[in-house]
């Protein structure tokens, strides 16, 4: 297992990486980027054991519905990059037991990444989303081959691709790409149907960083996207080699969906408990900032408050079926139930905008016209603040204005914007969760309960 000085090392490796037109050479070297260095190389430490026979036990493959729940808390307090490192392995090995008759190779090789990725401690991001060009045609009819990533060339010992992938969180501070197709692909476009692990210092890989962390040095005024912030990259493929034991699918169309599929719902398991969290959050926010107001006996606050609480519960009873219901793969591995994951995934990204409108509603203007901490040590003005901010004996000024800053930065700035993206777009915009939902319903049970009702048996018969 690796250190995290021995994580920090690891990143000085020939990888190429932007962030705001500059090329970056060491990345602890750039503010906005060290802090997310910093997140995961606690993660290292907090996990490292010096048994040699050790492994991170939050990577490892649950074999029951107990220990996939017992998993969920503790990545909600990892960094994000340990978390998608689960994901990433996971996706793999829910993946791997479809394509067994049908490509015995790439079966082997995923064991076999999988086992060696456990062991050497590396971190995983995913790649999924092309550049997709013109979307109203398939990759095969492009202006642009390069709009999806494809092989360009094939050798005797491995592949070149070239294309470009997007919305890849953590790209720049892992160890390796994740890269799959993101949808499925036709006859004629076999070099399109591409899965494997592409080291970030591979030649040709460059990646391009955006970030809602914030750029103050009083990180105060930021109270969470200062601690957890971890960049999106932009990552570019520019004719890129990779060995044959790294390759997982190529050319076999007819599966180009399949890691797609068992991403999505390992990153919307993900998304979904994130969410069940962030529900009762943001009920603890409005309820908080309410008692602070003096405004929590108000009826329509209450309302708002119990709508609140109702999606909260909600999201959580989603989580739970999708645990309770598991499935188990034949090597023994478990995996959530795909229709309540979807359900409840696409419940809580549709009625996201809502619950955080209460939340602003209930809070008032205040969450973005609040001053900082630093505002409240200013001789001049500080006692007059926090005369005006405080709103009654038991209310001190800086704990109200605590509350309002972490509503801000949670739901209105650019970290809360992140999330409002994210809540939809994580795992595949609600459209896909939509699909997946419809395919798993019981649509004849359903029609059979409604005939039994209407008192008609088979459709057009008495």
């Amino acid at each position: 297992m690796k250190t995290g000085i021995e994580y920090r090392e690891s990143l000085r490796d020939g990888r190429e990486t932007f962030f705001e037109g500059e090329q970056v050479a060491d990345l602890e070297q750039v503010p906005a980027l060290a802090a997310a260095v910093d997140q995961v190389a606690e993660g290292y430490d907090k996990y490292y054991s010096a048994d040699p026979e050790a492994n991170n036990p939050l990577i490892e493959a649950p074999r029951t519905p107990e220990a996939m729940r017992d998993r969920i808390p503790l990545l909600h307090e990892a960094d994000l990059l340990l978390s998608v490192t689960y994901q990433s392995l996971m996706t793999l090995l829910t993946a791997a037991p479809k394509l067994e008759s049908a490509a015995p190779d790439c079966y082997e090789r995923i064991q076999s990444y999988v086992e060696q990725a456990i062991r050497d401690d590396i971190r995983i991001t995913e790649c999924i989303t092309d550049a997709k060009g013109d979307r109203s045609l398939p990759p095969s009819k492009q202006p642009d081959p390069d709009a999806y990533v494809h092989v360009v060339r094939r050798t005797r010992n491995g592949l070149v691709l070239r294309g470009a992938k997007l919305h890849i969180s953590g790209a720049s501070f892992g160890h390796d790409l994740m890269v799959m197709p993101t949808k499925n692909m036709k006859s004629g476009e076999e070099d399109y149907a591409v899965t494997c692990a592409v080291a970030v210092n591979s030649p040709g890989v460059r990646i391009v960083n955006v970030t809602y962390h914030p750029r103050t040095e009083d990180v105060r005024h930021f109270p969470v996207s200062s601690k957890h912030s971890m960049p999106d990259g932009f990552v570019i493929l520019d004719d890129v080699f990779v060995p044959y034991e790294r390759v997982f699918l190529d050319g076999q169309g007819q599966f180009a969906a399949v890691f797609a599929h068992c991403l999505g719902l390992w990153e919307r398991l993900g998304g979904m408990s994130g969410m069940v969290r962030q529900a009762d959050e943001m009920v603890g926010l409005a309820t908080l900032v309410a008692e602070s107001n003096g405004l929590l006996g108000v009826s329509h606050i209450r309302e708002k408050i119990d709508e609140m609480v109702i999606h909260a519960t909600m999201l959580r009873a989603g989580l739970e079926a999708a645990l309770t219901h598991a499935h188990t793969t034949p090597e023994g591995y478990c995996f959530p139930d795909e229709l309540f994951t979807n359900a409840a995934k696409y419940t809580g990204a549709a009625n996201f905008n809502l619950m955080v409108r209460h939340l602003h509603d209930i809070a008032g203007g205040s969450v973005i016209t609040m001053p900082s901490v630093g505002d409240l040590e200013n001789d001049k003005v500080g006692a007059l603040l926090r005369k005006y901010i405080s709103t009654g004996p038991g209310v001190d000024a800086e704990y109200r204005m605590r509350l309002f800053h972490a509503i801000r930065d949670l739901t209105a700035d650019s970290y809360g914007g992140w999330h409002l993206v994210t809540s939809i777009q994580a795992g595949g915009g609600l459209y896909a969760q939509r699909l997946v939902t419809r395919k798993h319903y019981d649509f004849d049970r359903a029609r059979a309960l409604a005939a039994a009702a209407a008192g008609v048996g088979s459709p057009g018969q008495i």
